[in-house]
């Protein structure tokens, strides 16, 4: 007994550690994202896990974005594609998710709502992971935003909410089959998984053959026009 005592404390250990160790394996934000979060920190306003950024204009109906960060990926990685957003009136609050992990908190968004409760019109959206759990969170509650927003991601429920997805051409992360279930599709053109974000290049990925600055460019400019409709 006292030996599978100690091989059962022994096997509890290494799990931990290996747990420990697969949570702080992570890819994180660049140097610019740090930059330009210095340089907008008026603009910036953080609330325990969620960010959010005050838009340069306002529409007549305030529209919010709650955003759901990809798996194992440091959370303001998104801050540039966020900030462009939020140039365009779009007021984005960004979810920093246990571990990086949006699976471990699936409904963070349920506090947004009550935290910016002069927003009217809600988005939710996500990229990889995070978009697929920002979908499964619209089983339950599509009743509360207007749109679900994909980066390298596909819907993973039956929701009746209108569904963009968006992916870049060299996205070798995505099950392009699954793609087919959202109501928009949208592929930027030599673009690929992780370019959505500011975190550097991902293992598995296809390499991108335009700059990650203009995949983002275009992923906002297709977001504005989803919403504006």
């Amino acid at each position: 007994m006292k030996k599978i005592l100690i091989g059962l404390l022994a096997f509890i250990i290494l799990l931990s550690l290996g747990a420990v160790i697969y949570i702080n394996d992570y890819y994180q934000a660049s140097d610019y994202v740090h930059t330009l979060m210095e340089e907008n920190s008026s603009r910036i306003l953080k609330q325990g896990q969620y960010t959010s950024i005050q838009p340069k204009e306002v529409f007549d109906e305030p529209v919010g974005m709650i955003f759901y960060p990809g798996g194992k990926v440091e959370a303001i990685a998104y801050m540039p594609l966020l900030m462009q957003l939020a140039d365009q009136g779009i007021r984005p609050v960004l979810v920093e998710m246990p571990g990086n992990l949006a699976v471990l908190d699936i409904n963070a968004a349920d506090e947004v709502f009550d935290i910016y409760q002069e927003i009217e019109h809600w988005y939710i959206a996500g990229h990889s992971l995070g978009g697929a759990m920002a979908s499964q969170y619209m089983e339950k509650n599509y009743d509360k935003v207007e749109g679900l927003i994909l980066l390298g991601a596909y819907p993973v429920n039956n929701a009746p909410v209108d569904t963009l997805v968006i992916y870049g051409t060299h996205d070798l992360l995505l099950d392009l089959e699954q793609v087919a279930k959202a109501d928009q599709i949208y592929e930027i053109k030599e673009g690929n998984h992780a370019y959505f974000g500011d975190y550097g290049e991902q293992e598995g990925d296809g390499k991108a053959r335009i700059s990650r600055e203009q995949q983002q460019e275009e992923a906002v400019n297709r977001i504005m026009e989803f919403i504006k409709k």
